[in-house]
């Protein structure tokens, strides 16, 4: 079975751009697991605080869950608008049709 040709990878011009946004991300995320794992570590009774019907442990992990998936949202929609931008500079410039 023939699969054709095989895909031409155009040059990344955002790569860039989306190193630094990914350290600076992670740079953002960093502190704050950093503090629920010194929490734990250093003290777990802390944790063991009942926040509602839950323990502080219990809500501190889910919102660094969902800072996480927050932060890998907001990256995904800078760099495809940054692709996008790139993308029609590389039109008006005439370099790709």
């Amino acid at each position: 079975m023939e699969h054709g040709p095989a895909a031409e990878w155009k040059k990344e011009n955002s790569e860039g751009f989306k190193s630094r946004l990914g350290i600076i991300m992670f740079a953002a995320f960093t502190p704050i697991y950093l503090a629920f794992i010194l929490i734990t570590v250093i003290n777990p009774r802390l944790m063991a605080i009942n926040v509602g019907s839950l323990n502080l442990a219990i809500v501190y992990g889910f919102a660094i869950i969902i800072i996480a998936i927050i932060l890998a949202l907001i990256y995904n929609r800078i760099c495809s608008k940054r692709e996008k931008q790139d993308e029609d500079t590389e039109k008006v410039e005439g370099k790709i049709e």
